[in-house]
């Protein structure tokens, strides 16, 4: 009993899933987060992106997890996880959080703020900058800004998570709807030393230029009701409404050429606490002064605003104070700071865009806003961008991926095969035989089926046949290589031993039927054996199965998922019985039944079985020691054979052997090969005369 509730723990404790895998979610997974009128479309990548249809079965938009794409690591030092449902037209149609490990909401304010927080992007557009915060007292009015509300206690979190989705939904709009490749983004090469100075920067244009007039201004509001309402402007139509500056101050040359030297200091500590953030410098000497009167430091400016490839390019105040250097030009200035991570690539062209604003009336005043543009790029000679790494092929990716695990199995199979091959005399005469093969069967159980989902299945082999009738490729069996090594090893145990090697010692499901059996025992349940003519006919079942499955691919292909179910396999092993309830009660059924009737779906049923039992016939010998006693006169071993294996003459029938090795332990048992007994008494009793 201890053995058996030994080894029922380990299955359970290795069935136990892990959390943190950077795995997507499954189908079944997403489904439920996409609402009528949309439908889950088809995977678009290996990152968890998942085309939207919408009610016509036309692609409507995209559905992404934030945490493959921007893995932006939170306070737990895991990333937040959100599923991002959004349309054609870069609106989000909804967020929804689907894992975190935030302290502050798991044990302290709850989930409920941080999950009514996402609810805030539905609605709102890619191409609209959103900052976290809200705008502080009358401040912002008519600013481009969507403000989304934070959480009290908590805004650091929903920053993060706000950033997240910005990345990976950015990262989504360029590739997908503006067709754009992402490339990593270029940083400062800190390695770069060049002497120069603020002239040398305008004049290579490393420093942008707008000069906007009153006049210009005027024309801009000319025709609308605003038109008349900036009365400074008209009174001084040649006086400058902005005089803008712009310098990427990332590059240590360029900044050397800006600021002063106590000033780089503070530059350099900004750098090593936000290594991602490209400092912006921006200097206004007209009368715009940048920002509105309310603006506060540290949040997003609220009359600037920048774009890159057509998208919003976040902008946030770097709260630096800083002096710069003689010739600089004086006026209005701050420095601000981009993530370089949600996608912003300084040698590319972007846009610097600045709103003006007007009010028209004394009560509760229309506002109105125009916008001029700054264009600018900094010189690749002042970056290094990483090379862009040419991703693996698929296969080579499944394999590093899952490098830890095929290890772990190649070491198991090879002992196995160690155990069973050389070691196999030794190791069926050993006392703890039962409870050692149960130990290795729970481990298997464990580790290659629900850990490792390696319970192999008849599907394969249909896919195998289907894709040799067709003339397409078999790559796709190096997309999963630890379910490719089971095969491999399964192959190998055919031209050893037969079926045996499979059907009893690497079939999850098979394993289950096994516990199944001695629990019965344990609770003392009758044995419902049939005889042995019923017994050769029920095995012919199997093969009857797998005729109408192979006819099935070759007369209705798309029906094969359908037929396939009459495994039991991916109930109880692949989504380890969480589905269907009669999907589930079948599974029982043949679990049920095997406390009583010993591996009845394995011995009669399983049409992967017969795969196995037909492809046994490549075994190159009979492994199974036999004497000329063995079925006359001595009949013991096919007595004690649980799998009506062994004929009445003694001949081991191996396409239903299933390598319990429990015949091999009696016939090298004095005590118990009738033979062997025999032989002893008669040399006992001729050493006695």
């Amino acid at each position: 009993m201890r053995v058996l509730l030994s080894c029922l723990t380990i299955v359970f404790l290795l069935g136990l899933p892990v959390p943190g895998v950077a795995e997507p979610l499954a189908r079944a997974d997403v489904e439920p987060f996409v609402l009528p009128p949309y439908a889950l479309g088809e995977p678009v990548n290996d990152k968890g992106v998942w085309s939207l249809l919408n009610s016509g079965g036309a692609e409507a938009g995209y559905v992404f997890e934030t945490g493959l794409m921007a893995p932006l690591p939170g306070f737990s030092g895991a990333p937040i996880n959100m599923l991002v449902l959004l349309d054609r037209n870069g609106q989000f149609i909804d967020v929804r959080l689907l894992s975190h490990n935030e302290p502050i909401f798991v044990s302290g304010l709850g989930e409920a703020p941080f999950r009514k927080f996402f609810e805030q992007y539905r609605g709102h557009s890619i191409n609209t900058p959103m900052v976290v915060g809200t705008p502080y007292g009358a401040g912002g009015a008519g600013s481009d800004l969507v403000y989304l509300d934070g959480v009290t206690k908590a805004t650091a979190s929903v920053r993060i998570a706000h950033e997240s989705i910005l990345a990976a939904t950015l990262q989504v709009a360029r590739e997908k709807m503006r067709g754009i490749a992402a490339a990593p983004p270029a940083a400062p090469d800190p390695d770069h030393d060049e002497a120069l100075t603020w002239a040398d920067l305008v004049a290579s244009g490393l420093a942008g230029h707008l000069t906007v007039l009153n006049r210009d201004v005027d024309a801009a509001f000319a025709g609308t009701i605003w038109a008349a309402d900036d009365p400074e402007a008209t009174a001084n139509p040649d006086g400058r409404y902005l005089d803008l500056w712009l310098v990427d101050i990332g590059p240590p040359a360029i900044a050397r050429a800006v600021l002063t030297a106590e000033s780089l200091r503070d530059l350099d500590r900004f750098r090593a606490v936000s290594p991602t953030d490209e400092p912006l410098l921006v200097i206004d000497a007209g009368r715009h002064g940048l920002v509105s009167d309310a603006f506060t430091r540290n949040t997003a400016p609220d009359r600037l605003a920048a774009e890159q490839d057509g998208l919003p390019v976040a902008l946030r105040d770097a709260d630096l104070l800083f002096e710069t250097r003689p010739g600089v030009p004086a006026g209005t200035a701050m420095i601000l700071r981009t993530d370089r991570r949600l996608g912003f690539d300084p040698v590319r062209d972007w846009v610097l865009k600045v709103q003006a604003t007007r009010e028209h009336g004394m009560f509760r005043p229309e506002t109105g806003s125009v916008h001029f543009d700054l264009p600018h790029r900094t010189d690749e000679r002042f970056f290094v961008r990483p090379e862009a790494t040419a991703p693996r092929p698929p296969w080579q990716e499944a394999i590093r991926a899952r490098q830890g695990d095929l290890a772990a199995l190649a070491v198991f199979l090879s002992a196995l095969f160690l155990l069973l091959g050389p070691g196999a005399r030794r190791f069926a005469a050993h006392r703890s035989l039962t409870a050692t093969r149960l130990g290795i069967l729970g481990f298997m159980t464990g580790f290659i089926g629900w850990w490792g989902q390696g319970q192999l299945s008849v599907v394969t082999v249909f896919a195998t046949i289907r894709t040799a009738l067709e003339g397409t490729s078999f790559g796709y069996l190096l997309y999963d290589p630890f379910s490719l090594i089971v095969w491999a090893a399964a192959g190998a145990g055919l031209i050893l031993w037969g079926r045996g090697f499979f059907c009893g010692w690497l079939c999850p499901f098979g394993a289950l039927q096994e516990f199944a059996h001695h629990a019965g025992r344990l609770l003392r349940l009758p044995r419902l054996e049939p005889g042995v003519i019923l017994d050769a006919r029920l095995k012919r079942i199997k093969y009857v199965v797998l005729g109408g499955m192979v006819a099935t691919v070759l007369l209705v292909p798309d029906r094969v998922d359908q037929v396939a179910e009459i495994e039991p396999f991916k109930t109880a092993i692949t989504v380890y019985f969480v589905r269907e309830w009669y999907y589930v009660a079948y599974a029982g059924f043949w679990l049920a039944l095997g406390m009583v009737t010993f591996k009845g779906f394995c011995r009669y049923i399983c049409p992967l079985g017969a795969v196995m039992a037909i492809g046994g016939l490549l075994r190159g010998r009979n492994w199974i020691a036999r004497r000329a006693e063995c079925g006359s006169p001595c009949q013991l071993c096919r007595v004690r054979c649980n799998y009506g294996s062994i004929e009445k003459s003694g001949k081991i029938d191996y396409s239903e052997c299933f390598q319990c090795l429990d015949c091999v332990a009696i016939h090298d048992d004095p005590k118990r090969c009738v033979p062997l007994i025999l032989a002893a008494r008669r040399t006992n009793r001729e050493a006695a005369e």
